[in-house]
């Protein structure tokens, strides 16, 4: 999600949810602010003990992410930071990442928020960090899609079980 035409989302009735933040250890005071951005989101939707880990670094998320995924949590949340150097190492680790995390929510069934910022400079990484006079928090959207796709998912009928008054 982008700040710029982001929905407004409204999630209710989800404070029975597990889930879990995953969350890298480069950059820091980047990083502090998206776990605390991912923090305040689940305090805000009545999540009052969501599991959190912290790994090395951003492309360590997706293995993670699918054990927890594995591990019964109906959402997970995946933070961390890449920001570009002068190689094409920047590239490579996004793409793991991206297509990592992707892999994991499609395999599994369980959404995992994207609130791994790729950024060209360390300034715009804290601008899209919930710190005090950045643009975006992108660790309270990236808990705030997690959760209202969770939510959404509880909504969808198993069609394998029988509901009830059918002869299936």
């Amino acid at each position: 999600m982008s700040g710029k035409g982001a929905p407004e989302l409204s999630v209710k009735n989800c404070g029975d949810l597990r889930v879990a933040v995953v969350a890298a250890q480069w950059h820091e005071k980047v990083m502090n602010g998206l776990v605390d951005g991912a923090l305040r989101a689940l305090t805000e939707l009545g999540i009052s003990e969501p599991t959190v880990l912290r790994v090395p670094g951003s492309f360590e998320l997706p293995v993670v992410a699918k054990v927890l995924a594995d591990r019964g949590y109906d959402a997970v949340v995946a933070l961390g930071v890449v920001i570009r150097g002068g190689t094409p190492h920047f590239d490579y680790v996004c793409q793991g990442v991206t297509e990592g995390l992707t892999r994991v929510c499609v395999d599994t069934g369980v959404p995992v928020g994207f609130g791994v910022l790729t950024c060209d400079t360390e300034e715009q990484a804290l601008d899209r960090a919930g710190l005090d006079g950045s643009s975006e928090d992108k660790g309270h959207e990236a808990v705030t899609a997690a959760v209202a796709t969770a939510a959404t998912l509880r909504t969808v009928a198993e069609p394998w079980r029988q509901q009830p008054g059918t002869d299936a």
